[in-house]
């Protein structure tokens, strides 16, 4: 499985992006997806995921309420909707993949995309 991740750019606090991690492979639809992000000197952080059914979704409690992970199978993408941005959803966003069922936790994963910079300014 190849992950490509885009959409990010410079938005303004309380704005809007969407990002997209595209799956290729024809197996992308029994894999688990999440994106992680990280800032510069710090450990990757959980943002959200969903099972490779979709039927399973999680959010990391900072995110909740303004972030929604969603995947549609046809087009091998999974979608993370931000709304409500703030200045700390800083940082350079990755998708990630495993089979079936999510994880928390980063070193879980198996593949992963090459990241893609939200930032947002004040």
């Amino acid at each position: 499985v190849q992950l490509q991740a885009y959409g990010g750019g410079l938005v303004d606090a309380g704005g809007s992006l969407r990002l997209s991690c595209a799956g290729s492979g024809r197996t992308f639809g029994h894999y688990a997806v999440a994106w992680f992000r990280q800032v510069s000197g710090k450990d990757r952080e959980f943002v959200a995921a969903i099972s490779w059914n979709g039927g399973t979704i999680s959010y990391a409690d900072s995110v909740k309420g303004r972030f929604t992970i969603s995947r549609d199978t046809a087009d091998s993408k999974v979608d993370l909707q931000m709304h409500a941005l703030k200045v700390e959803d800083t940082s350079v966003y990755y998708c990630a993949a495993r089979e079936h069922y999510a994880s928390f936790v980063a070193n879980n994963y198996d593949y992963w995309g090459q990241g893609t910079l939200v930032t947002v300014s004040s």
